[in-house]
């Protein structure tokens, strides 16, 4: 693809030899001759000036450097797209495999795919385009949109609503029980906590995406509700009763406690642990390891363990930092 033409393709300003040969896309690190890499960071601007990349997707108030610049808002944006037009996914062939196990009384929309040992049970609703890998599993009544496609090993259980545009990795669970359970202190020893049937189901809205081996808890009553567009990372488990906003990231290794309200794009970052019934207002920030013991307000960026204002938390680290220092300073003294 001439360099122009990617330009054009993704609306981006061109300063270089249009007539450059992209012949795909790499990592600032590691791309040659025929890549076109980006930079998003600050810190790779160094690496930008030596790159021996054709061309460099950058913002466009950038320095200029050896190799022709694609100059966008959002180069991440822009090099995501790049990708999609070097690399075309597998199609998968319509069609179900004859080890598939699918019920008479599911509907099935039009040119699924699936796969082998998938087991779709009674009164499923599937719409158009579906891909179901291998040994994926479907449990009755569940009600699934279109274009869904799940990776091998996913779960979606009974009652649980899924949206059209929903991608489920492997190993992800929708609708498991919630963790729910009343203790019984009459009960004969090894009994004393009695399960809570978990009755309602799990919603995911359109253009969800759940990554591997993560939990979406079903309800004891009422729903566990995922917004449209939510992204929720490996590892992640959200407690039964929650409510996830649109366009909320959920990363990889957060706990969410049940009964939780989660607003609209907010950011979720590794390992941040939110208590139940907290509510996260719309375009909070919860950095790394945070563990959230009551409500973030709305715009709000926390941090620690208990989590309070970022600013406030980068301070009193930098404070922490420098306390053998202030230490030995006061004993001289």
């Amino acid at each position: 693809m001439k360099l122009s033409h990617l330009a054009q393709s993704l609306g981006a300003v061109l300063h270089g030899d249009g007539e450059a040969e992209i012949t795909g896309v790499a990592g600032i690190e590691h791309a040659q001759s025929g890549n076109v890499t980006f930079v998003s960071n600050k810190r790779y601007t160094a690496l930008a000036r030596t790159t021996r990349a054709s061309a460099v997707l950058v913002e466009p108030e950038f320095e200029p450097i050896a190799a022709a610049t694609l100059r966008i808002d959002n180069p991440y944006l822009a090099f995501a797209r790049a990708l999609e037009l070097f690399h075309r996914p597998i199609v998968y062939a319509p069609g179900i495999h004859p080890t598939a196990i699918v019920a008479p009384t599911a509907t099935i929309g039009a040119r699924p795919h699936i796969g082998a040992y998938v087991v779709i049970g009674d009164h499923v609703t599937l719409g158009d385009d579906a891909v179901v890998h291998a040994h994926v599993v479907v449990y009755p009544h569940a009600q699934i949109g279109n274009r869904f496609l799940a990776h091998a090993h996913a779960v979606v259980r009974e009652h649980c609503r899924l949206g059209d545009d929903v991608i489920l990795q492997n190993g992800a669970v929708v609708g498991a029980d919630g963790f729910g359970f009343a203790r019984d202190a009459e009960a004969p020893s090894g009994s004393a906590w009695h399960k809570i049937l978990q009755t309602g189901p799990a919603v995911l809205e359109d253009n969800v995406e759940v990554q591997a081996n993560s939990c979406i808890d079903r309800a004891t009553v009422g729903e566990t509700r995922i917004g449209a567009g939510a992204k929720i990372d490996n590892l992640a488990q959200v407690g039964h009763g929650s409510l996830v906003g649109s366009d909320t990231l959920v990363c990889a290794q957060v706990g969410i406690a049940g009964s939780s309200t989660i607003g609209k794009s907010v950011i979720l970052a590794g390992q941040a642990g939110i208590v139940g019934h907290g509510v996260i207002g719309d375009g909070a920030v919860v950095t790394a390891q945070s563990g959230v013991p009551g409500d973030v307000p709305p715009g709000a960026v926390v941090s620690g363990s208990p989590a309070f204002d970022n600013v406030k938390w980068l301070r009193a680290t930098a404070l922490f930092q420098r306390l053998p220092e202030l230490i030995k300073s006061l004993r001289a003294k």
